[in-house]
């Protein structure tokens, strides 16, 4: 005859076990979602990338924008100084 283990010690192990599955199924979860976001910043960067392409040509490539004016600058060349 199989001996049993006790009510509670059964209903600690199966809470255990519930809770590990619980957590690596969110644990999945996760990485689908950032797999995800990771498409999405490469869909993001290559959009930047044609947006940024066509103003060049647009406004020369020299052009430097303000994200936050929408103002359009000259880049400003440096001057070197000798000693």
């Amino acid at each position: 005859m199989a001996t049993k283990l006790a009510k509670e010690e059964l209903d600690s192990l199966q809470e255990l076990n519930t809770e590990f599955n619980k957590i690596k199924s969110q644990l999945g979860d996760v990485t689908l979602q950032k797999h995800s976001l990771c498409l999405r910043i490469e869909e993001i960067k290559k959009q930047f990338q044609e947006h940024e392409v066509a103003l060049m040509k647009k406004y020369g490539e020299t052009a430097v924008i303000n994200l936050e004016t929408g103002e359009v600058k000259e880049k400003e060349l440096e001057v070197v100084k000798e000693d």
